[in-house]
């Protein structure tokens, strides 16, 4: 059996706030007329990203890596191997994900199920700190095509 690594280093990784230190984006499409954002991210090896809750269904297909998702308290709620795809619809369960053993790249199609809403960032006391909105994501597509068209 053949395996290969996803080759990542013709995209341009634009780091995901400074929440997030080690979380990076590439955002692949925007469809206005459906509301559809289209995003690769990157989690890092053995760390978790900000807590937040999923606002929006998300499609997810995992690129490279383990795409794991964890609990509050930091235990382990899930393992997404290489290759797992996986609808998920809004919940106001908060947590957290991460990479595996390494950074994890995993192909995210998010569908608001309203306008505007799509994460909701939390503190470690589940206290809302950010909100990051379809409109946020739009903005961040025009500014990644200009650094890419200069």
């Amino acid at each position: 059996m053949n395996t290969c690594r996803f080759d990542d280093s013709a995209l341009r990784w634009n780091r995901f706030g400074e929440l997030t230190p080690s979380f990076y984006y590439t955002i692949l499409n925007v469809d206005d007329k459906r509301r559809i954002v289209d995003v690769l991210f990157k989690f890092p090896a053995n760390e978790q990203i900000v807590l937040h809750r999923h606002l929006a269904l998300n499609h997810t297909f995992v690129v490279q890596g383990n795409h794991r998702l964890y609990e509050t308290d930091g235990s382990l709620r899930e393992d997404r191997l290489t290759g797992s795809y996986t609808v998920s619809p809004s919940s106001e369960k908060p947590h957290s994900e991460g990479g595996g053993d390494q950074d994890v790249i995993i192909f995210f199609s998010i569908r608001p199920d309203n306008d505007e809403e799509l994460y909701e960032l939390l503190d470690e006391a589940l206290n809302p700190i950010a909100t990051i909105t379809y409109q946020m994501l739009v903005e961040l597509y025009q500014a990644q095509q200009e650094c890419v068209a200069a």
